[in-house]
């Protein structure tokens, strides 16, 4: 059976051609399209579609505003339609926020010419969220939600815990062993004192999970920490402001020759590659090899760590399509680096981690609502 699409579009030209695209796939087909925000939330209702695709500007009620009532009653996958400006970008960010699995540039010369780049892109998210979410979606909608404010609750206490079991340290040491605060096993070495620094890669449903981390970081955690997120060019800006606004450690798009300091995260931009120099002590920003699949690529960053700062690190692959970031592991455990990757069940997509982990490289497998309490465990 094919899978059920709602088509959101105030403009009958992408409605009409969003349509014939999707309708191609045997896989898909279009139940209904809504022009505008409410529309969209009485239609989600009424038809129950698999999967939504979202326009962000819309007259009466935008799309940000219908993400956050459609997710609100019925949970859906929701892929959004964004433009390629820093407008468009700060918007979809907080679509993502809402509730959006993943978004789509706008890009109205590629619907016009029939693109099968756009094609093969629309299909393959369409079709990937759809069949990830449908055993989710025939579950009771107040059971999902009261599942994602327990595991929301739990990653607050756990953070809490940490914090104040480590201010205590210095007050009193403990009479007694206390149980573990998250419930993965230690790693046999500490990496405390070992590690100089923390990258993470990510892809699909990673926005929103880099926020869960960083947002959870204190303000004097005592490493740098490099970023790598598939994003284009301006999404990037967007997404370091964001968090720099919402986190207490300072976040940043990287530029060329930024230093790598303790509670300062660096986020590579879209459309180019961020390396690390030698010794670890800065940052180069480089336009990278047109070849390269992705603009900027988590095994670039990874393949610049290994060779200029050696095993002094601790990568952490997270949600994502694809496998990019397993073979920038491989060389960084080949130099005696702690290698971390998200589990499958609090994945958007299951595919970069899951890339590390089946090649034996992870040598931890976290839930995200563990990551930031593992790292101010560790550090």
């Amino acid at each position: 059976m094919a899978y059920k699409v709602l088509i959101v579009d105030d403009s009958s030209f992408f409605q009409h051609r969003l349509k014939e695209i999707i309708g191609e796939h045997p896989d898909l087909e279009v139940v209904g399209i809504a022009s505008n925000g409410r529309e969209a939330i009485d239609k989600a209702k009424q038809l129950e579609p698999d999967i939504i695709s979202m326009d962000y500007e819309m007259p009466y009620l935008d799309g940000v505003s219908a993400v956050r009532a459609i997710m609100a009653e019925r949970p859906v996958p929701i892929v959004m339609f964004s433009s390629m400006t820093y407008e468009g970008a700060t918007i979809t960010l907080e679509a993502l926020d809402a509730g959006a699995v993943d978004f789509i540039p706008k890009n109205f010369a590629e619907v016009s010419r029939n693109s099968a780049i756009l094609k093969k892109k629309l299909h393959e998210k369409l079709i990937g969220f759809a069949s990830n979410a449908n055993p989710a979606a025939r579950r009771n909608t107040s059971d999902l939600a009261a599942e994602a404010n327990e595991r929301s609750q739990r990653a607050k206490e756990r953070t809490a815990a940490l914090r104040a079991r480590m201010s205590a340290r210095s007050d009193a040491a403990p009479t007694s062993p206390s149980a573990p605060v998250a419930p993965s096993p230690r790693p046999s070495v500490r990496l405390k004192g070992r590690v100089k620094i923390v990258a993470i890669g990510a892809s699909t449903g990673g926005p929103v999970a880099l926020s869960d981390i960083i947002t959870n970081l204190p303000a004097n955690f005592p490493l740098p920490l490099v970023v790598v997120q598939h994003m284009p060019e301006n999404f990037t800006r967007a997404f370091a402001e964001r968090l720099n606004r919402l986190a207490q450690v300072n976040v940043k798009e990287a530029e060329s020759g930024d230093a790598l300091l303790p509670g300062h995260v660096l986020i590579a931009p879209g459309g180019k590659q961020m390396i690390v120099d030698r010794g670890g002590r800065s940052v180069k920003i480089i336009d990278g090899d047109d070849r390269v699949n992705y603009k900027p690529c988590v095994d670039i960053t990874f393949a610049s760590i290994a060779s200029n700062m050696g095993g002094d690190a601790l990568a952490i692959v997270l949600t994502g399509m694809g496998a990019d970031g397993c073979e920038g592991a491989k060389l960084l455990k080949s130099k005696g680096a702690a290698i971390w990757s998200q589990d499958q069940e609090t994945s958007v997509v299951y595919g970069m981690p899951a890339a590390v982990a089946r090649a034996g490289l992870s040598d931890e497998v976290l839930p995200l609502d563990e990551v930031c309490p593992r790292l101010l465990s560790e550090f």
